[in-house]
């Protein structure tokens, strides 16, 4: 039995470092989350650095800078999304990150964080918990956080999935995909939790398509760093 519990903890420790498959599949994938630009408005303004952790190919920071933002940095694991972005967005700043979820940045340092379709990508709760505190490490106080993400699903595709590889994972809701990745989506207690440590400015329900091609409820969360 010890045996066993080893080994499911050593490949939960992988699921947060999928890097290969995104570094081969992600710059083929469509990610679709919309960016309030109302909402971000009434808490940034033109002059604000503003990071974007898993940043991917640059979408989101790239509406940015369309929209008069200048101060931009973004972050990703995955060497292909970096030189995607990288070619389609040459005027923004994009790093690799080698040492996920540990950034290069001193604490305090930034106005605003985006995480959009992160956690996801990250599915055990030890993994986004580090890329929570690693975001509230860089972030001003008072500064924002801005999540894009899938919540739990009610249909019966998607319930199939989770009870199938929650004696697996240990999390109803993290599942394999057929293409070789592990995921998860959200239960909103957790999401509570998760972010107990920053003042919740909005919740917002929003509907996407998934980077496959599938309809989603997904959640908007906007809070500030509190002291």
């Amino acid at each position: 039995m010890r045996r066993l519990d080893n080994l499911r903890y050593m490949k939960m420790l992988n699921l947060d470092h999928q890097f290969d498959y995104w570094n081969r599949m992600g710059p083929s994938k469509p990610f679709g989350h919309p960016l309030n630009l109302d909402r971000l408005s009434r808490h940034l303004s033109p002059g604000t650095r503003i990071l974007d952790l898993g940043c991917g190919y640059g979408r989101a920071l790239g509406l940015l800078f369309d929209h008069g933002y200048r101060n931009l940095i973004g972050f990703d694991p995955a060497p292909a999304m970096i030189a995607m972005a990288r070619a389609r967005y040459p005027a923004i700043e994009f790093n690799e990150l080698n040492s996920a979820p540990r950034l290069p940045l001193p604490d305090n340092s930034v106005d605003a964080t985006i995480l959009f379709s992160v956690l996801t990508c990250v599915p055990t709760d030890k993994g986004q918990r580090g890329i929570v505190d690693e975001v509230r490490r860089v972030l001003r106080p008072g500064g924002l956080l801005y999540i894009s993400d899938l919540w739990l699903q009610t249909d019966d595709r998607n319930r199939e999935r989770y009870a199938r590889d929650e004696p697996k994972y240990g999390i109803y809701g993290v599942f394999d995909l057929p293409e070789g990745v592990t995921v998860r989506h959200h239960d909103p207690r957790w999401i509570e939790e998760l972010t107990q440590n920053f003042g919740r400015v909005a919740l917002d329900p929003v509907d996407v398509v998934t980077m496959n091609g599938n309809s989603a409820k997904a959640f908007q969360w906007f809070g500030v760093k509190q002291d």
